[in-house]
């Protein structure tokens, strides 16, 4: 395990060349087909690999909760992954991933860790609708097709949150969010692999008063994006009144936030859209590396109150000069 931890440490420079680093784990045996598939997570998300602690097991704790442990000070809840996706392994799960998503910390208890595969998001594609098994509850956000391993399934970690950890859901965080005044209707372009983040986005949208258009991956929502500059140049207008801005997930099927934000700020017809990157990746180094590539914002997920005040704030920093210079 120390030796998976060096890699991780070593390979935090893969973000923004539109390459993933997966970590892979086994999570026990399916009762119906009998697989015993390969999972992965971002390995920007895994912060410790460590052998199961010794847990505690309070009173009232969610479903899918094994128990917390300490960690440095820190309490950690742990989910018992294989338990969760309705999985069977022979003895208790033993081996804990600690991983950090939105600033918060969590455990997820797995059979086995196999290794990391390095790959170019264009190898990771969207799942058909309704892949994999009903125990699995629509929990693949992705898969990727490996030479050496055969299909990986990519989890959707937000989604095991929201029904796991999450605290519980606040209505006023979105009441809360007062609509945008504009001369024109708002049209945000968003992308975002979970579905769960897209639903709080469109909700998001729908207290700021403005429409959305949501794509799975940032290759769709980059064809779109051409799509749009093609109409606006047919009907002679300038490109804010189709597109207000643009919110992306990092990690995405095809093309990651990152490369979608180094595109459109390379295009003349659509560099001066507002892109706000909105990730469950943490940390200062995140946001620099977002800002690197252009993007006018970096906001964590599933906070609507400040994704609004961002939203708000890049839409008043942006006017119809600015972006009829770019369909002249």
């Amino acid at each position: 395990m120390s030796e998976l931890l060096r890699i991780i440490d070593a390979r935090t420079k893969l973000a923004g060349t539109n390459k993933v680093e997966i970590l892979l784990f086994r999570l026990g045996t399916d009762p119906t087909s009998g697989a015993n598939e390969l999972f992965g997570i971002n390995v920007f998300k895994v912060r410790e690999i460590m052998v199961r602690p010794q847990l505690h097991h309070p009173p009232h704790r969610q479903p899918g909760v094994e128990g917390i442990f300490s960690l440095r000070g820190t309490l950690i809840p742990v989910i018992n992954l294989p338990a969760y996706c309705g999985l069977q392994t022979q003895e208790p799960p033993n081996v804990l991933i600690v991983t950090e998503y939105n600033n918060h910390t969590q455990g997820f208890l797995v059979e086995s860790v196999e290794t990391i595969l390095r790959c170019d998001w264009t190898q990771v594609r969207t799942p058909p609708p309704a892949f994999g098994s009903s125990a699995q509850r629509g929990l693949i956000t992705a898969v990727v097709q490996t030479n050496d391993y055969g299909l990986v399934l990519l989890l959707d970690v937000e989604k095991i949150l929201l029904e796991t950890v999450a605290p519980p859901h606040d209505d006023h965080a979105y009441t809360a969010v007062e609509p945008i005044s504009s001369a024109y209707p708002l049209h945000v372009v968003y992308c975002d692999d979970s579905l769960v983040a897209r639903k709080q986005i469109e909700r998001t949208l729908q207290h700021l008063g403005a429409n959305g258009t949501g794509f799975t991956n940032g290759k769709d929502a980059w064809v779109y994006l051409k799509k749009c500059v093609g109409t606006a140049l047919e009907q002679n207008v300038p490109i804010s009144r189709l597109i207000t801005a643009v919110l992306s997930d990092i990690e995405m099927p095809e093309m990651d936030g990152f490369a979608l934000t180094r595109a459109i700020k390379s295009d003349p017809n659509l560099q001066a859209i507002p892109v706000i990157i909105h990730s469950s990746l943490s940390g200062a180094a995140n946001e620099q590396l977002a800002k690197s590539v252009g993007a006018d914002g970096y906001v964590s997920k599933f906070e609507p109150f400040r994704l609004a005040d961002t939203l708000r704030a890049v839409i008043a920093n942006t006017t119809d000069n600015v972006y009829a210079s770019n369909t002249a």
